[in-house]
């Protein structure tokens, strides 16, 4: 690897918009660590990416362990010197209305959702703080910035990542770092396939979401690049966030009304 090569850390890198990201990375000449639980995928796509020259690396990270992510952040940075982008991206999506949730619900998209994004956040801080430069990006959604009745949970652990963000990009402007907050909106990756609904019929859920015009990964992976270069403290395809912020302070009874319209359309996949 050339020395002076930036290099960037991708948790859930393997696939939908951390693979998107990487590839994007790539192409902006910056050295790839694809972070990712799921191994075969992980292994497959640092192949792909590869296939020429060597540009990227793959690393098991369980990010809902702080060791884990400890352990990828400290060896990256040992190995290379620097740590110039770190996009805190792995994530979970869970359906559910509230009073059909468990306390173990909770925990497990918190663990995955929030505080994975804050082992990153913490750990990579440090080192950045102590090198004078770097960018953090962590994945929040467009359900990080409104309502989003029938999924509270994951909601709740995108605001949370909004808030974390916004407030630590003023905080390390001292310091030479940059933060920013990455809210996609409806992107065509497997996360829908792959949520959590309790107590919901999923199949009933996916097809509502097939009716959402969805953006490529590959465009939001530009967007997002093109945000990071300019340092924009939330990142979000317009006119998605003009449109949230446009209705929640200038037309609230529309909001009302949509959100209603978003309950009762999902209440039809609840199984009892």
């Amino acid at each position: 690897m050339e020395a002076q090569k930036k290099v960037a850390i991708v948790t859930g890198g393997a696939s939908g918009i951390g693979s998107a990201i990487c590839s994007e990375l790539v192409a902006n000449n910056v050295f790839v660590i694809i972070a990712d639980i799921n191994v075969r995928e992980g292994k497959t796509f640092e192949a792909e990416l590869n296939n020429r020259n060597i540009i990227a690396k793959f690393v098991y990270v369980n990010v809902t362990e702080i060791a884990s992510v400890e352990q990828v952040i400290n060896e990256t940075y040992q190995v290379f010197g620097r740590l110039d982008y770190l996009f805190n991206n792995a994530g979970m999506a869970m359906y559910g209305e509230l009073y059909d949730m468990s306390i173990d619900d909770w925990k497990e998209i918190m663990d995955v959702n929030l505080w994975g994004v804050i082992y990153g956040t913490q750990i990579g801080y440090k080192i950045m703080k102590e090198q004078g430069f770097g960018h953090i990006v962590n994945t929040a959604s467009a359900a990080g910035l409104g309502p989003s009745p029938i999924s509270a949970a994951y909601s709740t652990t995108k605001h949370a990542v909004v808030g974390l963000t916004t407030s630590l990009h003023y905080e390390a402007q001292q310091f030479g770092i940059k933060v920013s907050t990455l809210c996609p909106t409806f992107i065509d990756t497997p996360i829908f396939n792959d949520a959590k609904a309790i107590n919901m019929n999923k199949s009933i859920m996916t097809d509502q979401l097939k009716k959402q015009k969805k953006m490529s990964p590959e465009r939001l992976a530009k967007i997002t690049i093109d945000g990071v270069h300019k340092n924009k403290p939330i990142i979000c395809p317009m006119p998605m966030r003009k449109t949230i912020d446009v209705i929640t302070t200038t037309f609230p009874p529309l909001q009302n009304a949509l959100m209603r319209l978003v309950c009762k359309v999902s209440r039809k996949a609840r199984i009892s």
